[in-house]
């Protein structure tokens, strides 16, 4: 175990003061003055088992805002592995990007990891890669999403969130305009990292009309180069006329004065958070906005890595054309749940809400 670790539980009344804060069930900050670990895990609930989420590295201004970051994540992870059926709880770890992301930094949150006793499973997110979990699989068992041979269950779960997000977009273009496929559609992608390149490869592939941007403009370019895409500065993507908007970034990107902005008929990405209020959820549908709730369209990442976690630690192997049929029901499920918010004449993601929080018993 790393000396000097530093794992301290934040009292309700502390993580309760920061936005985001809904009841967690563990919230720990986690220091180590050998390596500048400065860390957040945030436990929101294991109702229906560990919980299970990402370790995102990011440069954030503060602690509060490293904080919030967490408790929403996290809680979002409870409702994401709930709608897809897992058998997993909702947690998220944010390492505050001060220090550099050395391997002994990696083993210490590997280390805090541990002090949890299973109650967390990490993996990789934004600023972490599969060779970092290989690095805290030295120190931990609770860790998923490492490297796989080509064809095996797990490894970087970035492909299978893209994947997912392919198949809930085209349940929502269905549902919003009537169409079966992809072709000639013009989608709007924002972030085309990871999961976001994979999705405009994905759309490009069928035959959909791209624009894209990204914070580094020139891989954006490079990829609208590769796939004969047009390419427009970070800022102005969310202005473009499309049939879809397709967030795959950072989260908080859907507020009253982008929303007022659009001119598309959908909205379906990978990225977290995606409305910055919950009054934006409304905004969107009296705009007439198809809206996928994030956490259902984006959960096909989880789903391979929960898969890969039970068969290394439960014995419950499973294959990757299984998983592959797990991520793609994201499709039928987000088509019933379009179904529901139009029966009940709600905005989408209160359906969404109120069936996660049924299901955690919230």
């Amino acid at each position: 175990m790393t000396a000097d670790l530093d794992l301290v539980q934040l009292a309700a009344i502390d993580a309760g003061a920061a936005d985001g804060f809904d009841a967690h069930e563990q919230v720990a900050l986690v220091r180590h003055a050998g390596t500048g670990l400065h860390a957040i895990v945030a436990i929101h609930s294991t109702y229906l088992g560990p919980a299970a989420g990402g370790v995102r590295r990011w440069a954030y201004g503060s602690q509060a805002e490293a904080l919030t970051d967490a408790l929403r994540l996290s809680r979002g992870m409870s409702y994401k592995n709930a709608m897809a059926g897992l058998a997993a709880g909702g947690g998220k770890a944010v390492v505050i990007a001060n220090a550099p992301k050395t391997d002994a930094l990696l083993q210490a949150f590997g280390d805090a990891v541990a002090q949890l006793g299973g109650r967390y499973v990490t993996a990789e997110d934004v600023g972490m890669t599969d060779q970092d979990m290989v690095v805290m699989a030295t120190r931990t068992t609770h860790v998923a999403g490492l490297p796989v041979a080509a064809g095996a269950v797990g490894g970087n779960p970035g492909p299978f969130t893209a994947r997912g997000v392919l198949a809930g977009l085209k349940a929502a273009v269905r549902h919003k305009l009537g169409r079966d496929d992809v072709r000639g559609l013009h989608v709007a992608v924002q972030g085309v990292g990871s999961v976001g390149g994979a999705l405009a490869r994905a759309l490009a592939s069928e035959g959909a009309r791209l624009t894209v941007a990204d914070m580094d403009d020139a891989r954006a370019a490079a990829l609208a180069a590769d796939l004969g895409a047009r390419h427009v500065p970070v800022a102005e993507i969310m202005a473009v006329p499309a049939d879809v908007f397709s967030p795959n970034a950072l989260g908080a990107v859907l507020n009253e004065t982008s929303i007022a902005a659009l001119d598309v008929a959908v909205i379906a990405g990978a990225a977290n958070n995606q409305l910055a209020t919950a009054a934006d959820g409304v905004r969107l549908a009296a705009r007439g906005i198809l809206y996928a709730p994030d956490y259902v369209i984006n959960a096909g990442g989880i789903i391979s890595v929960i898969a890969e976690y039970l068969a290394a630690t439960k014995g419950e192997p499973v294959t990757l054309d299984q998983v592959n049929a797990h991520v793609d029901a994201i499709g039928p499920r987000l088509a019933a749940l379009f179904a529901d918010a139009d029966a009940q004449s709600l905005p989408t993601d209160v359906v969404a809400d109120r069936t996660a929080q049924r299901l955690i018993g919230r």
